[in-house]
């Protein structure tokens, strides 16, 4: 099921047992993971009732503990693991217990289960234990899609789209679903309260990302083209782009190298596919893990933990990563 599914399915009552969200896109596995949330907990017990557990501290019988143990103040738990696979040399056992967790939780109605992955095979038996109640949770890529999730979001946050305005947007942005969220409330913004957001108004607020070089600035970083990563990014930043669109870009390039460098496949064209795979070869594993630490650093600085202009907390990072 998708996004969509999975609020109509939890507006008409029915939570399951167990969810797997798994997909690329952090805005819609967020979202997702929010949707289930309030299903699950309403607004009690949370500080109780809700807990997270990280797949590379998880041990497997700690997971078991936690579909096991009841509630307190609501009438269910909420257990939530993110990405399993983050556990080096025990992501196996882990596995395995997911998999015991599932058909623990299953029938019950105390506790639900959540696990979120960026990806996730298929073919494991932890992942076939799911079944149906996997959400997915890619962004689209084709320009109609992109057009309709800008008017399913744009009725979520309560705003009048006119004629045109979606396909304005999506071509403006692309598939970078925080931006669109942004760009539409911006745009609203501009409109004013209650009014229709036309063409004209969307022209005005949006910016052009689409037309930025983030993928040319990802390639140079891959690439090791440093004084060509640097230029890009200026343009980037000079063009309007939000940073934290351009972090979100590199976490995602740099993620799909771990991947690609510990032997796991990606989604992509063919051609995509050989120039990531040349990029990860650049790579070791431990130097891949030590540039999404510095990334992770970044976005901390960009939301008041550093001194540092976001501009210049970007040149520096973009500097450490080639």
């Amino acid at each position: 099921m998708n996004l969509e599914q999975l609020r109509a399915e939890l507006a008409g009552g029915n939570t399951r047992s167990a969810y797997l969200v798994a997909g690329e896109e952090p805005l819609l596995r967020d979202d997702a993971v929010a949707a289930i949330r309030a299903a699950t907990l309403g607004d009690a017990g949370d500080a109780f009732d809700f807990e997270r557990l990280e797949g590379a501290k998880t041990k497997p019988g700690a997971l078991l503990d936690a579909v096991k143990t009841l509630p307190v103040l609501a009438s269910r738990r909420l257990v939530l693991l993110r990405d399993p696979a983050g556990r080096r040399g025990g992501s196996g056992a882990l596995g395995d217990a997911i998999a015991e967790a599932v058909g623990a939780v299953s029938g019950a109605d105390d506790v639900v289960l959540v696990v979120v992955a960026a990806s996730a095979d298929r073919r494991a038996r932890w992942v076939k234990a799911f079944g149906k109640a996997r959400v997915e949770c890619e962004a689209p890529r084709r320009g109609r899609d992109v057009a309709a999730f800008v008017r399913v979001e744009a009725e979520r946050q309560g705003v009048s789209l006119g004629s045109g305005a979606a396909e304005l947007l999506a071509e403006r942005v692309g598939p970078q679903l925080l931006v669109l969220r942004q760009e539409i409330e911006k745009a609203s913004l501009l409109a004013g309260l209650g009014c229709e957001v036309t063409r004209e108004h969307v022209s005005a607020a949006a910016v052009d990302v689409a037309e930025e070089p983030i993928w040319d600035l990802t390639d140079a970083i891959g690439e090791g083209r440093g004084p060509d990563a640097l230029d890009t990014l200026g343009r980037i930043l000079r063009g309007g782009a939000p940073p934290p669109v351009v972090l979100g870009a590199l976490v995602s390039h740099f993620r799909r190298l771990l991947r690609i460098r510990g032997g796991a496949a990606v989604a992509g064209p063919p051609f995509v596919q050989r120039k990531l795979q040349s990029q990860a070869r650049r790579f070791s594993e431990r130097r891949l893990v030590a540039c999404l630490r510095a990334i992770h650093e970044t976005d901390l600085a960009l939301k008041g933990a550093g001194s540092l202009a976001p501009d210049l907390a970007l040149e520096r990072l973009v500097i450490g990563l080639v």
